[in-house]
């Protein structure tokens, strides 16, 4: 049996963010699960500041992505069953972190000691699940608020490594942030 990784969505994930770990966790031997509030077809969308110095956007632009099917609700969760959690953003972390199991389960891995990798606004789940006091993290610029009022230090780093905690800013830092990962991964 392999070893389970939780991966949270809801609709308004980002697509970047979720895929890249999707796909790679799995090559290093590990079972991503997909939890979300219920278990279906979840909308994935691409976040980005369109690079049109002509039509400016102060804020990310958002468009539809790929579908991605969670094989679990919520509800189900038991954090006994997982080895780490990766933890991705977009929208979805705005309305799925005021979901109590999700929050009790992600609580519960960060208080085993178990490896947490988290993207962009995923941090708003782990600020909700009360999992970051005292760490050091980092996210997008705009999140920052949210990590502080989680009690942790922003750190204004393209990643931010402390303890069994990898924060990175979005998906941009796909590759270090599952470099890391997988590091306390094979330690645990």
């Amino acid at each position: 049996m392999k070893p389970k990784i939780l991966m949270p969505i809801g609709d308004g994930t980002e697509a970047l963010d979720t895929f890249y770990a999707y796909y790679r966790l799995p090559e290093d031997g590990y079972e991503v699960v997909v939890a979300a509030p219920q278990a279906r077809l979840y909308h994935t969308v691409l976040h980005e500041i369109p690079p049109n110095p002509d039509v400016p956007w102060d804020i990310t632009q958002e468009r539809p992505g790929y579908h991605l099917r969670a094989s679990m609700p919520f509800a189900e969760l038991r954090a006994e069953d997982f080895v780490g959690a990766f933890v991705s953003g977009g929208r979805a972390p705005e309305y799925i972190r005021y979901d109590k199991d999700l929050c009790r389960c992600i609580r519960q891995i960060a208080e085993a000691g178990k490896p947490i990798a988290c993207l962009c606004h995923g941090i708003e789940i782990l600020t909700a699940a009360d999992c970051i006091q005292g760490k050091r993290v980092t996210t997008v610029p705009k999140c920052q608020m949210d990590a502080e009022q989680g009690g942790a230090c922003y750190v204004d780093q393209d990643v931010v490594l402390d303890g069994k905690l990898i924060t990175g800013r979005g998906y941009a830092e796909n590759t270090e942030v599952l470099k890391a990962f997988l590091r306390l991964l094979n330690k645990s």
